[in-house]
C-alpha cells in the first residue's frame, strides 16, 4: 500500500497539511480528511467544511463545548411541507451533526414530534391529554429513526435511545449506556420525551442535558436567536447576543417552557438559541464563533 502524499495550504491557522489524491478513487477516499459521500460533487461549502475541520484536527484547536445537547423541533423537519418530513431539511441537519462529530464533539439530541402529532392538539380531536401526549411521544421516535438513518448515510455514527422499553426498535436510555456510547463515538438521539405525559420535549431536553452533564443546550430553530419581539412580525425587533435567565423571565421571552427553563436555570445549564437551517452554523457554535443568543445565569 502506498503512503499518502500531502500538499500544504497556507491559511489563518498557519500551514495546513492536506492529503493529495494519488490518482485512484480508492486512494482519494482513504486520504480525504472527511469521508466523501458517494457519487456526489463536492460543493464549495463542503470544501470549506473540510478545511475547517482539518485545521481543527491539525492544530488541535479546543472546542468551546465538548459535550452538547441539541434540541430540534419536529416542526422544523417539515420544511415547506404541511406535515411529515422534508428529506432535504433532514439531510442538512444530518450533515451539520456529522461535521461537529468529526470535530470531536459528543452530541446528544432531543427531537420533537410536532410535524407528525402534537399532544395538545389531540384535545381538539377528542383524545384525552394522556393519550395525546403518548401519541406525540411516539412521533418523536419516528423522527429519531429518520434522523439516525440520515446521520448514518452522511457517514456518521448514530444510535437512538428511548425513554421506555421499546426493543427491538431501540434500547432504553440509561446514563451508563449513554456514557459508554459517547466513548465509542456515537451521536445519541433521545426519543419518547421523558416517558411521561404532561411534559414537553423542551423539558426532556433540559432533563437529558442535565443528566449527561452537557456544557450547553443548543436550541436549533428557524430564527437566528432571541429577539425583543417576533422578528417575523416586527421588523424593528432587535436580537440579543446574550441575556440572563432572570432577564429573559422578567421580559416574558418565550425560549422554552417554564419547567424546562427553570431546570436549566437551577442546574446552571446555559441555552444557546441559533438558526439550525443555515448550513455551517452548528460548526460555528462549537468553534466558539458569535452565533445566536446565549441565555445564562
Amino acid at each position: 500500500m502506498k503512503s499518502p502524499r500531502f500538499f500544504f495550504v497556507r491559511c489563518q491557522a498557519g500551514l495546513l497539511r492536506l492529503p493529495q489524491a494519488s490518482g485512484s478513487a480508492q486512494d482519494d477516499r482513504r486520504c480525504c480528511p472527511i469521508e466523501r459521500s458517494r457519487n456526489k460533487t463536492t460543493a464549495p461549502s463542503d470544501i470549506f467544511s473540510i478545511f475547517t475541520i482539518a485545521i481543527q484536527k491539525e492544530k488541535g484547536m479546543p472546542l468551546k463545548y465538548k459535550r452538547v445537547l441539541l434540541k430540534l423541533s419536529g416542526e422544523a423537519l417539515m420544511g415547506d411541507k404541511k406535515s411529515g418530513i422534508d428529506e432535504s431539511v433532514l439531510e442538512l441537519y444530518a450533515r451539520q451533526i456529522k461535521e461537529i462529530q468529526d470535530m470531536g464533539a459528543q452530541v446528544g439530541i432531543v427531537i420533537g414530534g410536532g410535524n407528525i402529532f402534537r399532544g395538545l392538539s389531540g384535545l381538539k380531536s377528542g383524545f384525552d391529554r394522556v393519550t395525546g401526549d403518548y401519541m406525540g411521544m411516539l412521533a418523536t421516535v419516528i423522527n429519531g429513526l429518520a434522523l439516525q438513518t440520515f446521520i448514518s448515510q452522511a457517514g456518521g455514527k448514530a444510535r437512538m435511545l428511548t425513554a421506555i422499553e421499546m426493543l427491538p426498535v431501540a434500547e432504553r436510555y440509561t446514563k451508563t449506556l449513554t456514557e459508554s456510547l459517547f466513548e465509542e463515538g456515537y451521536v445519541l438521539i433521545f426519543t419518547f420525551g421523558t416517558g411521561n405525559p404532561f411534559f414537553t420535549t423542551d423539558t426532556a431536553a433540559a432533563l437529558r442535558g442535565v443528566e449527561i452533564e452537557a456544557s450547553v443546550i443548543l436550541k436549533g430553530t428557524r430564527v437566528d436567536g432571541v429577539y425583543t419581539a417576533d422578528p417575523e412580525k416586527d421588523p424593528g425587533a432587535v436580537r440579543y447576543s446574550d441575556i440572563t435567565f432572570e432577564e429573559a423571565y422578567n421580559k416574558g421571552l418565550k425560549i422554552m417552557d417554564l419547567t424546562a427553563f427553570t431546570m436549566c436555570r437551577e442546574n446552571n445549564l446555559p441555552i444557546l438559541v441559533f438558526d439550525m437551517n443555515k448550513a455551517g452554523n452548528l460548526r460555528k457554535v462549537l468553534a466558539g464563533e458569535a452565533v445566536g443568543t446565549l441565555i445564562h445565569n
